[in-house]
């Protein structure tokens, strides 16, 4: 398996970060290397490059390259074949196949949101709603979604200039933190979506500008980038301790909007007549008197 190369300069850094990161996560255990390999002398983490290079079927030079930026335009076998050799899940497959297409840095995020999506969370009176730019800005939400998620912010925040960040305020905000009760798994799922945007969003300076202020700001942010985790969640369980009406249990769903421009709805239910539904109703009636 082959492909072009080309210059460092027009390599490919977030490939190769990805590479390297995954490269040592894989144990020669996992790898099926044989006992030599696996109790010999090591002195890297995970994979040496040559072992990687040999599972995968590829030359040593040529992955060297890819690892260091300096190739580009890698064939899909040659993806594929990575993947398997690293134990990649579907998520991370994508997402390494992302970052070989970013030859220019990938596109800007797309423009900011559609004013009648707005009217559209307002009609949903039962479902904590927010809209999410693709970097992770709070730009919309209706009454029930300001209150579960930020009753400490205004409700105009996400309409002006500097929106508020979700990943920002998980990080840096000390209600977000008590708001969740599986702050270090939620704080995760929020670094590794970050991440999975980061694939196709990799040339915004936006991301690039947001990445850099976390990690200077929140040594667990920092951490958690530098595991380099991948996920795309769409659906799922969020455990919550909401400060006005105490422990809710909500089922989420992430719908991306059909212009396809990496802006997405967020959206918060309680599964009818349990008590975490009681709660919302609760919240809801609260935040209309409010």
């Amino acid at each position: 398996m082959t492909g072009n190369l080309q210059s460092p300069a027009q390599g490919y850094p977030a490939l190769s970060e990805f590479l390297r990161s995954r490269r040592a996560a894989v144990s020669p255990e996992a790898a099926g290397l044989g006992r030599e390999a696996v109790y010999g002398e090591r002195r890297v983490p995970g994979l040496r490059r040559e072992e990687l290079a040999e599972a995968a079927g590829v030359s040593l030079t040529y992955y060297t390259r890819l690892e260091q930026g300096a190739a580009s335009n890698p064939s899909t076998q040659v993806l594929d074949a990575l993947a398997r050799a690293l134990r990649l899940s579907d998520t991370e497959r994508a997402h390494l196949h992302r970052l070989a297409a970013d030859s220019a840095g990938g596109p800007s995020a797309g423009p900011r949101l559609r004013g009648d999506i707005t009217v559209l969370l307002d009609r949903m009176p039962d479902i904590a709603a927010i809209a999410l730019s693709p970097m992770q800005d709070i730009v919309a939400w209706n009454r029930l979604g300001h209150a579960l998620l930020a009753p400490h912010l205004p409700a105009t925040a996400p309409y002006g200039e500097t929106p508020p960040n979700k990943v920002a305020m998980m990080f840096l905000e000390e209600h977000a933190r008590s708001l969740h009760r599986q702050w270090e798994f939620e704080a995760h799922l929020a670094v590794a979506s970050l991440r999975y945007v980061s694939g196709t969003f990799a040339g915004d300076v936006r991301l690039s500008r947001l990445v850099g202020e976390l990690c200077l700001a929140s040594a667990d942010f920092a951490r958690i980038w530098a595991e380099h985790p991948v996920e795309l969640c769409t659906h799922g369980t969020k455990l919550f301790h909401h400060p006005d009406v105490g422990p809710l249990d909500l089922t989420f769903e992430v719908l991306h909007l059909p212009e396809n421009d990496g802006h997405r709805l967020l959206l918060h239910h309680a599964v009818p007549g349990s008590p975490s539904d009681a709660a919302m109703r609760l919240l809801a009636s609260s935040s209309i008197t409010e």
